[in-house]
């Protein structure tokens, strides 16, 4: 049978491939924090809003291996603690003599809170009660290990005087249903799946940092601020608790190009109520949050997206 050459034209269209999509990976953390719920869902507003591009969110080790992906190109976009990613950009502390200068901010997401959850009955009223107990601080190469190590070391204890037990989220929720340690470091949005989980089965406890333990932590790590868990987030803990808080960044490198850094960061504030809808966490996601809390020089497709809106980009952002 004979087309004519509209016909056979049309019918080489519709037979032909789509356009493959450029892939991206975001680099987010374990299941049980919030990292990994905001990836999906800003792989998702990545989906439906920029053209050619399709994203996926991927489990890591959090904010210290999501630095480490950024640089070697294994990872397009990666979230991570402030701290931890300014010491990447820097070339400090955890990254002393490994400096990732290509480490740059889309948008600073929402700020951590520092939660530090025991069983009651444990007799873990303060961090001084931690010396000679089993302590999860995180799991290796995370924010959480980082942020615990801190506050610790600041308050005069190291881990020569805890059994640290380098646990996830996830971990440390069961060792401590299981008994298995006596007390565990959070640094995620709150609240996160992993606590909740636990506090539906077990009675747990928050450990509030004194003022002295508070002063001391600030001093160590001015990037931490004094914030609130707010009472009745978890089963059984109904007064609000005074923590420490720390930002979390979407980070790229310097070298993405700089029309999708502006159309992802773009779609990401046109269309943040689809990001709000998967984890409160993201009510915090601002553009005036973003100005103010980002740690490192932000990309300038990201500036371009908040000049285009009349917002105001301080010269220390600035690559």
């Amino acid at each position: 049978m004979k087309f004519s050459p509209i016909l056979a034209a049309a019918f080489a269209l519709a037979a032909a491939p789509a356009v493959a999509q450029m892939q991206l990976s975001i680099a987010t953390g374990g299941t049980g924090g919030v990292y990994y719920p905001m990836g999906g869902g800003l792989a998702e507003v990545i989906n439906n809003n920029v053209e050619g591009y399709s994203a996926a969110a991927e489990v890591t080790g959090a904010s210290v291996a999501n630095m480490g992906l950024i640089a070697t190109g294994d990872a397009d976009l990666a979230l991570g603690l402030a701290d931890t990613v300014a010491q990447a950009q820097t070339g400090t502390g955890r990254f002393e003599g490994q400096q990732l200068e290509m480490i740059r901010g889309l948008a600073s997401m929402y700020a951590n809170m520092v939660q530090i959850v025991t069983l009651e009955g444990s007799g873990i009223e303060s961090l001084s009660d931690m010396v000679g107990r089993r302590i999860s601080v995180g799991a290796p190469g995370s924010g959480t290990e980082v942020n615990a190590a801190t506050i610790l070391e600041a308050n005069g204890i190291s881990y020569d005087d805890i059994d640290e037990q380098r646990l996830n989220f996830n971990e440390t929720a069961d060792a401590l249903a299981n008994g298995d340690i006596d007390a565990g470091f959070w640094s995620v949005g709150a609240p996160t799946s992993s606590i909740l989980n636990l506090a539906t089965t077990q009675s747990i406890q928050m450990i509030e940092l004194s003022a002295d333990e508070m002063a001391a932590a600030l001093d160590a790590n001015p990037i931490f601020a004094m914030t609130t868990l707010a009472g009745g987030l978890y089963t059984g803990v109904d007064e609000s608790v005074a923590v420490l808080g720390v930002p979390n960044v979407l980070t790229v490198s310097s070298e993405m190009d700089e029309e999708l850094a502006y159309q992802i960061t773009r779609a990401m504030f046109e269309n943040i109520a689809d990001l709000q809808a998967v984890h409160p966490a993201a009510n915090q996601t601002t553009v005036e949050f973003t100005l103010a809390a980002t740690p490192v020089p932000l990309h300038p497709g990201a500036i371009r997206y908040y000049e285009e809106i009349g917002a105001t980009v301080p010269d220390r952002l600035r690559p």
